[in-house]
């Protein structure tokens, strides 16, 4: 089971992924634009822990917080980017120009 967390500051925040055993088993980072918009930088994840859905974990409590509070995500890491063919329902929160 994964457990994501969300920190914040002022311009920057992350998401931590925890899973039993590792208090760090990933995580994705972020740069505010203001209230309405959040430039995701980084997803990362051990290479141990790879290939465990932990990534995607993180990148959909972005988008569930995009959601719930209105903001939308430009996608700068190369993962989410990635992700997006694979994720059509992610394009109501996602800016892309």
């Amino acid at each position: 089971m994964v457990e994501i967390s969300r920190e914040d500051s002022a311009t920057k925040g992350r998401y931590v992924a925890r899973v039993p055993g590792y208090p760090n088993a990933g995580e994705l980072t972020f740069s505010k634009l203001g209230s309405n918009t959040v430039i995701a930088d980084h997803t990362g994840v051990p290479e141990s822990l790879r290939g465990q859905g932990i990534a995607l974990a993180l990148v959909e409590r972005l988008v569930a917080d995009a959601r719930a509070q209105g903001f939308k995500i430009v996608p700068l890491c190369p993962y989410i980017r990635a992700q997006l063919p694979r994720h059509p329902e992610w394009a109501d929160v996602i800016q892309t120009s």
